[in-house]
């Protein structure tokens, strides 16, 4: 099988003879062997792990991304940042860490993004909306 992992900006991983991949989706862990169905799901923040014909184990960690099998010959990752590395133990602890930490810092901004724009849309439904007073016949 060939491994294609890519980057908006590069090719991470681009590996013939892989006998197995694993991954991890919102529903948990799956590995693909050779000759798999054609599938495609949605990847969490997670390491990727494959081994070659020679039997060792390699790992990218990911962070979200789009995993697809194709012909059962092929598995292509789309993903937004990817970081290949050889100790799972380091990809775990550090990478992870810090693609969770960025996903939340990211979350915090939309949502204080999304109140700035909440408070500009009131502010100007305040300004544009006639007077209430006036309307029911008051003084204004």
């Amino acid at each position: 099988m060939r491994l294609l992992i890519t980057t908006p900006t590069a090719v991470a991983v681009d590996r013939q003879n892989v006998t197995s991949v694993r991954a991890e989706d919102a529903s948990g862990g799956f590995g693909i062997l050779g000759g798999h169905a054609d599938f495609l799901t949605a990847l969490t923040i997670c390491v990727i792990a494959w081994q070659e014909s020679d039997s060792v184990r390699r790992f990218c960690a990911v962070r979200y991304g789009v995993f697809a099998v194709r012909g059962g010959q092929e598995v292509a990752i789309a993903t937004r940042e990817a970081l290949v590395g050889d100790d799972l133990e380091q990809l775990e602890r550090v990478v992870l860490t810090a693609f969770r930490q960025a996903a939340e810092a990211e979350a915090i901004s939309r949502t204080e993004s999304l109140q700035m724009q909440m408070a500009a849309v009131r502010q100007i439904v305040r300004y544009l909306r006639p007077n209430r007073s006036a309307m029911f016949g008051g003084r204004p």
